[in-house]
C-alpha cells in the first residue's frame, strides 16, 4: 500500500468515557464538542469587508461568487446531526480496539466469513457489533449532503498509530452509482478506499466478478483492515428497484450491510428512496439504528397555539446572510417585503436561498442599482431558476406526492 497523502499523526487523549478509554482509535479522534462549539467547527468562514464596497463592480461581482463556497450558517437541525455522527463514529469503534485484541477477532471472523463464501450470515460475532445505521432524507438543495460533509470535515480522514504502524480511516463516503447496481455500489466502496489510501482494491475485485455476499464479506475485511469509523452512502434513491431486485431486497442489503460490514452507516437520499425507509419502519426490521433525519427546508412560519409566528430559523438566516452584501447600498435593512418575497421563492431550500441572493446581487451590481428589490429577487427567479420551478411549485403546493416527484430536480 502506498502511504496516503493526507494523513494526521495520532495523538491520544481520554475522553472520561469508560466504554471508550484505552481504545487507540477513538483516543485518537477530536474531542467530543460541546453545542456551541459543534455549530463554530462547522459554521462557514466569508472573507467580508465593508470598504470592499469600493470596489470595481467586476471585482466585485467575484467577491460576491465566494458565497456560494463560503457561506454556511448552522442551524439547530445541523448541530443535531453532528451529535448523532460522532456517537455513530464513537460506538463503531467499542469493540474494535487495536490494543487488546478485538481488532483481530473481528478480523479472524471476517476471514473466516470470506472463507465460506460470503454465505454464512448467522450470528458468529464474538460480540454484538456496536454498528448503527442512520437515514438522511431531505430534497436536493436542502442542504443534507453539504451539511454532513461539513460534519465530516471535522474529523481528519485518515490517522497514522505510529506504535502499531496502522492507517485509521474514520470515515468513507461513496454515492450510489447511477445505474442503481448493487454490485456496482460494492465496487464504489472499494474505489472509495483506494482514493483515500492508495490501494488498488477496485482493480482486484472487478476482475473477479464476484457476488453481492461474497463482496459484502470483502467489504467487511476491508473496513476492519483499515479501522474505518463510518460509512456513507448517498443518492441511495438511484437503487434502481428493478435490477436490485425490488424494495424488499434492497432492504435486505442494507440491513445487511450493517450487520455484515459491521460498521456505522449512514444512507442519504431525496423522498424518492421513501419507499425503502417505509417498509423498513413496517417490519421492525431496523439495525439497531438512531432513526432517521428528515431534512427539512427552512419554515417561513411556525404553529403557535395563539396562530402562526415568524420562525426564528429563517429570521436569524436570512438577516445573518442579508449583512454579506458587495452593494454600494448593501447597508439597506432587510424589510418585511423582502424577506417575504425571499421565502416565496426559494420555498426555503437553503441552496436556493443563497444562490437567489447571489444573483441578486451580481444583477444589481450590472443594472447599477447597486441595491436588491422584490423586483429584482422576482426578476432573477423567473430567468435564472426555470429547471427548478416544477420543484418549487410543487413545495408550494404542500401535495407530498408532487414533492416526492420534483424531490431530486
Amino acid at each position: 500500500m502506498e502511504q496516503p497523502n493526507h494523513f494526521v499523526i495520532a495523538s491520544y487523549q481520554p475522553t472520561g468515557i469508560k466504554r471508550y478509554d484505552g481504545n487507540p482509535f477513538i483516543e485518537a479522534l477530536p474531542p467530543i464538542l460541546s453545542v456551541a462549539q459543534a455549530g463554530n467547527s462547522i459554521k462557514g468562514k466569508v472573507d467580508f469587508h465593508p470598504s470592499d464596497r469600493l470596489s470595481s463592480p467586476k471585482s466585485r461581482m467575484h467577491m460576491v461568487v465566494s458565497l456560494l463556497d463560503d457561506y454556511f450558517q448552522p442551524l439547530s437541525q445541523h448541530v443535531l446531526l453532528q451529535e448523532k455522527i460522532d456517537m455513530m463514529l464513537r460506538m463503531g469503534y467499542v469493540g474494535r480496539n487495536i490494543s487488546d485484541g478485538s481488532l483481530n477477532r473481528k478480523l479472524q471472523e471476517g476471514y473466516d466469513l470470506i472463507k465460506s463464501g460470503g454465505e454464512i450470515t448467522a450470528n458468529f460475532s464474538v460480540e454484538k457489533t456496536t454498528a448503527r445505521s442512520m437515514s438522511l432524507v431531505g430534497i436536493s438543495g436542502s442542504g443534507k449532503t453539504s451539511s454532513l460533509v461539513r460534519v465530516l470535515e471535522t474529523y481528519p480522514q485518515v490517522i497514522y498509530h505510529e506504535q502499531q504502524n496502522f492507517f485509521q480511516v474514520t470515515y468513507l463516503k461513496i454515492e450510489c452509482p447511477s445505474n442503481g447496481d448493487l454490485e456496482s455500489l460494492c465496487l464504489n466502496f472499494f474505489s472509495a478506499v483506494d482514493g483515500v489510501l492508495g490501494t488498488d482494491y477496485e482493480r482486484r475485485y472487478a476482475k473477479q466478478r464476484l457476488s453481492v455476499p461474497k463482496m459484502l464479506a470483502l467489504m467487511r475485511q476491508t473496513a476492519n483492515n483499515r479501522a474505518i469509523g463510518i460509512l456513507v452512502i448517498d443518492e441511495i434513491q438511484r437503487l434502481s428497484q428493478v435490477r436490485s431486485g425490488g424494495k424488499e431486497q434492497m432492504l435486505e442489503f442494507f440491513v445487511e450491510l450493517v450487520n455484515t460490514v459491521g460498521i456505522p452507516i449512514v444512507l442519504v437520499g431525496t423522498p424518492k428512496a421513501r419507499p425503502i425507509f417505509e417498509l423498513e419502519l413496517q417490519s421492525g426490521r431496523r439495525s439497531a439504528g438512531l432513526g432517521s433525519i428528515y431534512w427539512e427546508t427552512i419554515q417561513q412560519n411556525v404553529a403557535k397555539s395563539s396562530g402562526k409566528e415568524p420562525n426564528l430559523n429563517w429570521t436569524r438566516f436570512s438577516d445573518n446572510l442579508w449583512k454579506y452584501q458587495w452593494l454600494k447600498h448593501g447597508d439597506d435593512p432587510l424589510t418585511d417585503e423582502i424577506r417575504d418575497c425571499w421565502y416565496d421563492l426559494s420555498q426555503g431550500v437553503l441552496d436556493i436561498v443563497v444562490k437567489l441572493f447571489v444573483l441578486a446581487q451580481l444583477r444589481a451590481i450590472a443594472n447599477k442599482k447597486e441595491r436588491i428589490t422584490v423586483g429584482i429577487l422576482k426578476s432573477v427567479y423567473k430567468q435564472e431558476f426555470k429547471p427548478v420551478h416544477p420543484m418549487l411549485d410543487a413545495l408550494r403546493s404542500g401535495d407530498a406526492d408532487k414533492i416526492v416527484k420534483y424531490s431530486d430536480m
